[in-house]
């Protein structure tokens, strides 16, 4: 394996991690139900959900960079500034991105992903939660999935970053 691989795949798992513990244990309550509200929905703000949004991301930029710095010094590892600033940067636009929700919403209708989207919601065709009707309350929803894979596509984005700038 070749050390530019070898940093790849360190950096990768330490921002998955850092990842988890971002979205889930370090995002407040208010943040999650707040991120993604827009003037265009009755009763919500465009000004309360960009901040949600943006606190969201930042503490979540903060918990990458507190996993990933001692990663990167215990193990020695090559990285740059630039390439971390790059790497965590690039994480961050698009996790705010994302996380507005209307943006992935569309990017679900755009891709044909609509019904999945909706999965598990009261909004989809065959609610309560599966495609055929059934109750399952484990599943999650398809908005959820679509989250967070749209999250690791850049955590590996953001891993070549670090790894090769």
């Amino acid at each position: 394996m070749s050390n530019a691989a070898a940093v790849f795949a360190a950096v990768f798992i330490a921002l998955y991690v850092a990842h988890s513990v971002g979205d889930h244990w370090v995002q407040t309550s208010h943040q999650a139900a707040h991120k993604g509200e827009s003037d265009r929905n009755p009763g919500q703000s465009s000004r309360t959900g960009r901040l949600s949004c943006t606190l969201h991301v930042l503490g979540l930029t903060v918990t990458k960079a507190v996993v990933l710095i001692p990663v990167v010094l215990v193990l020695d590892l090559p990285v740059t500034t630039g390439g971390m600033v790059a790497g965590l940067g690039i994480d961050a636009a698009s996790h705010w991105w994302a996380d507005r929700r209307s943006t992935l919403a569309w990017l679900a209708k755009a891709t044909g992903k609509t019904e999945f989207l909706t999965l598990g919601t009261p909004a989809h065709p065959a609610a309560p939660a599966t495609a055929d009707g059934g109750y399952a309350p484990t599943l999650g929803t398809g908005a959820y999935a679509l989250d967070q894979s749209f999250h690791h596509f850049f955590l590996l984005v953001a891993a070549l970053l670090i790894a090769a700038v």
